[in-house]
């Protein structure tokens, strides 16, 4: 009797590698991420095609990144703010709706206000939902979770506090990083539980639909046993 196939239904990615691969062009560090966000839009409308995958993420803002250089995080912000504008008409080629994951009132007033309207506008699309992670760090998360929880006088058990997180989902099915590093990053610590994990050499902006589909391939024929035999 053949085993029955894994089905991919959430998906996350870790998109490592940016810096490094305009370094290796001799490029500026933006240059790279102007052509990762390029992938990420490459990656979505795969998601959106593919007949099983409801969720995408996206780590594109980490709690940790406004470490990096203030030219390059200003950078950043403005990239989010065109990216999104831009790509309104994308979300609605390929039916996908945007969320958000983190906490966003760290940003300006101008990129909440995209965030928001974004997230309005593509609200009724249902082939994915892409979800970015933007200053997010998974300890922070569930260390609110917890205190509202705790606030509100409610037991804190692995049942509520799942439910309390800000991601739309519980369980995470496969995470991907790419870049050749091997590790979370504080990412969605809760939702890895019993994620299958994947890393790859490539850089993000070297990242395509095809390999996806390779790794998609190898995680349908996985043995996934939950802590079982």
């Amino acid at each position: 009797m053949s085993k029955e196939k894994n089905i991919l239904k959430n998906l996350a990615i870790i998109m490592d590698g940016n810096g490094r691969w305009a370094k290796e062009r001799g490029l500026v560090r933006t240059k790279g991420h102007e052509q990762g966000a390029n992938i990420t839009r490459d990656i979505t409308q795969y998601c959106a095609e593919h007949e099983t995958i409801e969720t995408v993420t996206f780590y594109a803002f980490s709690t940790e990144n406004w470490k990096r250089p203030k030219y390059e995080v200003t950078f950043l912000m403005k990239l989010l703010d065109s990216w999104l504008k831009n790509e309104l008409q994308t979300y609605h080629k390929f039916g996908a709706k945007f969320e958000t994951v983190g906490n966003i009132e760290g940003f300006s007033p101008k990129l909440q206000e995209t965030i928001a309207y974004i997230k309005k506008e593509t609200a009724h699309h249902s082939n994915v939902t892409q979800i970015l992670a933007l200053n997010y760090g998974s300890r922070e998360e569930i260390a609110k979770a917890a205190n509202r929880l705790a606030k509100r006088g409610e037991e804190i058990n692995e049942e509520s506090l799942g439910t309390e997180l800000q991601t739309p989902y519980i369980d995470l099915d496969l995470m991907i990083r790419t870049s050749g590093e091997q590790r979370l990053s504080n990412y969605l610590l809760w939702q890895n539980s019993y994620s299958e994990f994947f890393f790859t050499p490539t850089l993000w902006p070297d990242f395509t639909p095809r390999e996806l589909e390779d790794i998609i391939d190898q995680y349908v024929n996985r043995n996934r046993r939950f802590g079982g035999l």
